[in-house]
This record gives C-alpha cells, sequence and structure tokens, in this order.
C-alpha cells in the first residue's frame, strides 16, 4: 500500500491553498512559475523593507525571510512563501491593493489587503492601555477576528508563520517578549495550529510562549531534562530495538517511532496531575504504526507480555474514539528495572488523522506535486476535493470556537460576525451587517441616542452603511439626544442588531411614558386646585389610593386606567350620618359604662382593665367576626379571628396564652379588610374595580396587581385589596357590587 511521507502530509494544506492563487502573470518557458514568483516577490519587497524595523524592533527584510523559511519548513509551495513578502510590502505602499494587483494578480492583492487588515488589529490590541479583564476580552476578540478571516486560509498561515519568526527573534536576540504577544501565541495561536492539524508550530509555539510567559519554571524543567537526557534516549532506544525485533518476529508490517515530548507539555501534564517529572510516564515514550486495527491489537498483547502493564494506565481510543475522531491504543509498562514508558499503537490512517488534523481528510496524495502547484485551472474533481476541503477545516474551526464559547453557542455561518475597532484600539464585535448606529449602541446606549454621523476609515459614511471586519469607525454626536423612527424601518437599513433595534425601542416607549406621566400630574393638578387641595402632596395622595408613588399615580390617570371620579371621591369624605336624641344618648351611656376596660381598638378583655390590645395583620380581624385573643410578649394582646391558622398554631404550642375577648361599642372604629379578586385582565380593570368602592364610600388604604398564577387561565389578573370597614357585615354588600364589575370572576375575603 502506498503511503505519503510526513511532509507530504504537512504540504496538504499548502497544496490547497495555492490551488486558489490564479497564474496571472505569463509562464517563462522551462521555469517553475511558482519559484518565479517567490524570486520576483522578494525583488520587489527587498528595497521596501531592508531598511524597515516591525514595531517589534526586528527587521522587516529578515521577519520577512523567516516567515517563508518557516512556510517552507512545512512544505509549502513558492507561491505561499511569496505572499509573506508582499503583506509586509504592503505597509510601505501608497496603495497596496492596486499595486500588487498589477504586478502579481488580484488573488495576491486580495491576500495583502486581508493580512494587513488582521495585523492592524493585532497592533491595536496591543497597543491599547487596557485593565488585565478587558485585555482578556480583547484576546478572545482577535481569537474571533481571526477565524473570522479563516475564510481564507492562506491569511491564517501566513499569520502562524509570523507569529513563530516573531518569537524566534525575540529569543535569539535574548530580549524580553512583550506580554501580549506571548499570550496571544500560547492562547490563540497554538490553539489555531493544534485545530488545523500543523503540529510543527503548535509545539514551539506554545514552548516559546512557555519560555517568555513562566521563564523560571521553564529553566528548571530544561535543565531537569538535560541532566537524564542521555540515560533517557539509552533507554527508549533499547526499547524500540525490542520492538523493532519483536515486530518482524509477528509478521507485522510496521515502525516504531520515538516520541519527541515538549516542554510546555511536560509541564502541563506535571501541573494538572500534582506528579513529579519522574512520573511523567511518556518522557520516555514510543510510537509503534502499523497496518490494520488488527495488528494494533496483536502489538498490544505481545507489549503487555514482554513488559508489566501499569494498572489504570490503558486507553482504548480505537473502540472509543475521542469526539473528534482521534484513534489509537495507549498503554503504559514497566520494565524489569521498573522505568516506565507510555507507547501509542495506531495504524498509518489514524496517524495521519492524529498527527495532520483537518488535512488527513483532503484527499490530494494522488495528486502528486505538479496537480495543485504547476497547473494553471484545477480540474472539476479537484475543485470539488478543494471545495470539500474548505468545509472540513472551517468545521474543525467553528468546533474549536464552541469548546472555547462559555455558553456553547456559535454561528454556524463564518460571516455570521464581523469585528471592527474604534479609533481607541478598541476590538468590537458585531453582527453580520451591522451599521454605524449598531457600533455607536454596542459601545454605549447614550451614544447610540446621540449619533447623527460616523466616519469609517476617515471617511463620511452614511448612517445605513454596513460595516466590514477591520475598519475603524469613528462616531460623531449631537447634543440633544434621541434616535429617528425611521432606525426602526426594516427597509431603510439603519439597524441591523436586534439589541440596537430594542435600544432603540425602549427609548421610545420611555419617552411615550414621559408623556403619559405628565398628562396625568396636569389632570390631578387640575383636580386638585379645583377641590381646593393644592396643598395635599402627591406622594401622599398616592398612598391613600395604594399606589407606590405618585408617578404611578400619573401614569394610571395618563392612561386612563383610574377615574378621576375616584380621586374626587377620595377628597370628599363622606358626611357623618345623622342620629335621634335617643340614639345619641345610648351612644354616651355604653362609652361611658365601657371607657374603662374598652381599649383603643374597640375590644373588650374579659376580666382585664385597660390591656394594650392589636389586630392581627395576618387575618384582619372586623366586627362581628368570632374572635380570640393571644397574650404576645411586650405586644399586649394580638387579636385573631377564631379559625385563623396561626391562631391554631400558636395556641398548639402555648395554649396557656389565650384569653378571652370581645367586640366593644365600635362606633365609628374603622377595621382592615384584605379582599382577593379574580378578574379578566383588561384595560381599566382595577379603575372600574375603586370605582365601586368609592360610590360606596369605602376607602381603599391598598391595592396591587399581579398576573395570573400558574393553572389559572392565562387572561386572568389577580387584585390584592386592602378596605378599612365599620364591620364584616359591610363587606357583603360591597363584594356584591364588585362582583357585578365587567369581567370580575370572583371577589371574597382573604
Amino acid at each position: 500500500m502506498k503511503t505519503s511521507t510526513p511532509e507530504l502530509q504537512r504540504a496538504a494544506i499548502v497544496e490547497l491553498l495555492e490551488a486558489d492563487l490564479p497564474r496571472a502573470l505569463p509562464q517563462a518557458p522551462q521555469r517553475a512559475p511558482q519559484l518565479d514568483v517567490l524570486e520576483r516577490a522578494r525583488a520587489f519587497a527587498e528595497p521596501l523593507l531592508a531598511s524597515q524595523r516591525l514595531d517589534t524592533g526586528e527587521n522587516a527584510l529578515a521577519h520577512a525571510d523567516g516567515v517563508a523559511a518557516i512556510l517552507a519548513g512545512i512544505g509549502a509551495a513558492p507561491g505561499i512563501q511569496a505572499a509573506g513578502y508582499l503583506v509586509y510590502a504592503g505597509e510601505h505602499l501608497a496603495q497596496p491593493e492596486e499595486m500588487v494587483a498589477q504586478a502579481f494578480g488580484e488573488s495576491y492583492a486580495q491576500l495583502v489587503e486581508h493580512t494587513r487588515k488582521l495585523v492592524r488589529i493585532q497592533r491595536a490590541v496591543r497597543g491599547a492601555q487596557l485593565a488585565e479583564e478587558q485585555q482578556a476580552q480583547q484576546l478572545e476578540r482577535v481569537r474571533k477576528m481571526l477565524l473570522a478571516f479563516s475564510r481564507d486560509l492562506r491569511v491564517v498561515l501566513l499569520r502562524l508563520a509570523s507569529r513563530l519568526q516573531t518569537l524566534r527573534w525575540f529569543a535569539a536576540s535574548k530580549q524580553d517578549v512583550p506580554r501580549e504577544v506571548a499570550l496571544e501565541a500560547r492562547e490563540v495561536f497554538a490553539p489555531l495550529a493544534n485545530r488545523l492539524g500543523i503540529w510543527q508550530i503548535k509545539w514551539e509555539l506554545e514552548d516559546l510562549a512557555f519560555r517568555f510567559l513562566d521563564p523560571e519554571p521553564y529553566h528548571q524543567l530544561a535543565r531537569a531534562l538535560h541532566e537524564k537526557r542521555l540515560e533517557r534516549e539509552l533507554r527508549v532506544h533499547q526499547a524500540r530495538a525490542t520492538l523493532v525485533a519483536e515486530l518482524q518476529r509477528l509478521g507485522v508490517h510496521g515502525e516504531v517511532q520515538g516520541r519527541p515530548k515538549h516542554l510546555y507539555s511536560i509541564w502541563k501534564k506535571m501541573q494538572g496531575k500534582g506528579l513529579s517529572l519522574d512520573r511523567v510516564f511518556d518522557l520516555r515514550a514510543l510510537r509503534v504504526i502499523v497496518d490494520t486495527s488488527a495488528d494494533c491489537y496483536t502489538v498490544l498483547a505481545r507489549l503487555h507480555e514482554l513488559y508489566a502493564p501499569v494498572e489504570g494506565e490503558f486507553d482504548d481510543y480505537i473502540a472509543r474514539p475521542k469526539p473528534n475522531g482521534y484513534q489509537s491504543l495507549h498503554t503504559v509498562v514497566r520494565s524489569s528495572d521498573g522505568q516506565s514508558m507510555e507507547v501509542q499503537i495506531r495504524t498509518r490512517q489514524m496517524h495521519e488523522h492524529a498527527e495532520h488534523g483537518v488535512a488527513a481528510h483532503w484527499a490530494y496524495k494522488e495528486a502528486g506535486a505538479k496537480g495543485y502547484a504547476g497547473t494553471s485551472q484545477a480540474s472539476d474533481e479537484q475543485a470539488a476535493r478543494i471545495a470539500d476541503a474548505r468545509k472540513a477545516v472551517l468545521r474543525q474551526l467553528l468546533a474549536w470556537e464552541r469548546d472555547l464559547a462559555e455558553g456553547g453557542n456559535t454561528a454556524s455561518d463564518e460571516e455570521a460576525r464581523i469585528f471592527v475597532f474604534t479609533p481607541q484600539a478598541t476590538v468590537v464585535e458585531l453582527c453580520f451587517g451591522a451599521t454605524p448606529i449598531d457600533f455607536a449602541y454596542a459601545l454605549h446606549t447614550e451614544l447610540g441616542h446621540r449619533i447623527r454621523g460616523a466616519k469609517v476609515d476617515g471617511q463620511l459614511v452614511p448612517l445605513n452603511t454596513a460595516l466590514q471586519s477591520g475598519q475603524t469607525v469613528e462616531v460623531m454626536g449631537g447634543k440633544e439626544r434621541g434616535p429617528s423612527l425611521d432606525w426602526l424601518k426594516s427597509e431603510a437599513g439603519y439597524l441591523k442588531s436586534p439589541r440596537s433595534r430594542a435600544k432603540v425601542r425602549a427609548w421610545f416607549n420611555a419617552l411615550q411614558q414621559q408623556e403619559t406621566i405628565a398628562r396625568g400630574r396636569d389632570a390631578v393638578e387640575k383636580l386638585l386646585a379645583r377641590e381646593g387641595k393644592s396643598a395635599i402632596k402627591h406622594e401622599e395622595l398616592a398612598a391613600r389610593l395604594g399606589l407606590k408613588s405618585a408617578d404611578q399615580l400619573f401614569e394610571l390617570v395618563g392612561k386612563d386606567e383610574l377615574s378621576l371620579k375616584t380621586v374626587e371621591q377620595l377628597l370628599r369624605p363622606a358626611a357623618p350620618p345623622t342620629e335621634s336624641e335617643d340614639e345619641a344618648a345610648a351612644r354616651q351611656h355604653v362609652r361611658q359604662s365601657s371607657s374603662a376596660r374598652e381599649p383603643k381598638g374597640g375590644v373588650l378583655v374579659v376580666g382585664v382593665d385597660s390591656l394594650l390590645t392589636n389586630l392581627a395583620r395576618c387575618c384582619r380581624p372586623a366586627p362581628p367576626d368570632a374572635i380570640c385573643g393571644y397574650v404576645t410578649r411586650g405586644k399586649g394582646v394580638a387579636i385573631h379571628r377564631s379559625g385563623c391558622a396561626n391562631l391554631r398554631d400558636m395556641l398548639a404550642r402555648d395554649p396557656e396564652r389565650a384569653i378571652d375577648v370581645t367586640w366593644g361599642a365600635n362606633t365609628g372604629q374603622l377595621y382592615p379588610v384584605d379582599l382577593s379578586i379574580e378578574a379578566q385582565d383588561r384595560h381599566g380593570a382595577l379603575r372600574d374595580v375603586l370605582e365601586v368602592f368609592a360610590k360606596l364610600r369605602i376607602r381603599v388604604s391598598q391595592a396591587r396587581t399581579q398576573s395570573a398564577a400558574r393553572g389559572a387561565s392565562p387572561d386572568t389578573q389577580l387584585m390584592h385589596l386592602t378596605v378599612e370597614l365599620a364591620s364584616s357585615d359591610a363587606l357583603r354588600d360591597a363584594l356584591r357590587a364588585v362582583a357585578q364589575v365587567p369581567g370580575v370572576r370572583s371577589a371574597r375575603r382573604r
């Protein structure tokens, strides 16, 4: 069976990328066109870059040479290396896209444009003076920005090589790297290289970032590994020779490789599992690659015969692959001298997937060297494979984004987000098609309300202009705040974000509420003036109506949910009823005969003079309810209705605290009574109920409404009122009147 070398496998990514580059320039006879492009690109860039330095201090031409070398090291064709020179040359051209398009073709010009946008984003993030938490947010936005540009995979590959070259230069020059650069390499670029299966770049990025971010543990670990390097390599060599001989004896065709270990992966394992260096099994590690799955298990059985397996250190990822499709047998064995060693056993196909990730799905090996690097046009079959490969890559990148997202929500379309930044270098994430108004609302609600104009990359644009990733947006606000109703018209295209639309609607709703309150305030103040009650405070009037605030009163009146007649009747107290001389004499006699024993609440405590009483709030007793007293600690006698559940519970614990009480003469005394009314949820229902009590001259001290309880009809409104009555007998007439209000389904005492 024909197999490809690791170098050809690594080149699969680049072969895909090169297939997207049209050959706009005439091809010289007997000369590789891609090599010609590389030489011309370097010659084009050299006079522009030779004397320039990047913001890191590195010579620009040397950096471009290093990027090209890294790309060549992973199998990149000369065309993609040439693009690296053109990207950096573009920084020193007045019209880079136009000049590159004329000299090298439109595809290279687009690549230069996209890559320069991404470079500006990264530089802006590094240059911004942000708090640590904000820096973390910016780092996340750079990651998403990189994903947004992943539609052109050449951009991603160029940025990976550039970041690796930057870290190499800092290491070679023995200078301290900016923390933001190393952190971005470890948290953004290394995971991206991992997803693309470019392990060579991934490991080096992680190790260099580890060296700069945590220098002390890095050097300690490096010294510890170096001290035992020769001994470790000798043991691995001996074990490898033994396994090779066993494969031959078993008749299994395969190969045995030593596995290089990288400092960062060793350190992570030590930290994550709390291990000492001697306990990291895969410091001594081998990988066995065979032809079939059956051979994998044959080798495993023989390996466990030769060496003692370490308990709990075996994983069968062939029978149970990992979610990302990874398959292999993992085991740790111990030799006769007590030394441990990790061994991975897999087929060649499994190895390709494990080593090269999405590149293992790209069926380009049969195309040969000429297929995608030397032809001017790809065949239909090749174009189909390129399209499938691109989809596979994007699926992997979106899966990476899902893994990193806190809520697990991510867009299925690579164009679902755009990333722009402010003049102060803050990256802002917006939905695809967002406008400058969306941008303003994303920064601050007040800024969105006041926006009157916008500049994109320094040019004035209409407010319904669709923004693109990488643009710099500047908002111009006016002194007067307030959005326009035209912004809510979808056909006008002013707002794309649902969040921005909600903020505009909320502004107009608040404006309408203010107008309603002003209208209600004006009506109430006119009524108070007409009744000669202008001295009454608005808050006091609202409290007497059972409302929380004066604004709530004004809003109900402004919406016509509370009639002014109700307020007017509240301001006009009822005239006292007339009584005959005989009734007055009888009332005076009762008052004189009971004054020694009747407290202010109108309740007589049998056998006790002048004892403090208070009516319990839980059951709100009122004459002629059957009542019972309960002697409290320090608060006198609490008067409950005889059937009160709270009273029963208290007397069950302290029965000796019960005391006989009776209603005294209570002419003119008012008692609070709680009511519960269930009605259809309609406009003005509360107003109609309050009008009933106003006509009956019953004072409502408190009123509140709520939605229906679970299990009730969804259009049900519950009203909880507290009214003041001379007796519970008077309540019957009030409840009958309330029951006649349209939409009222039930009215009862609580």
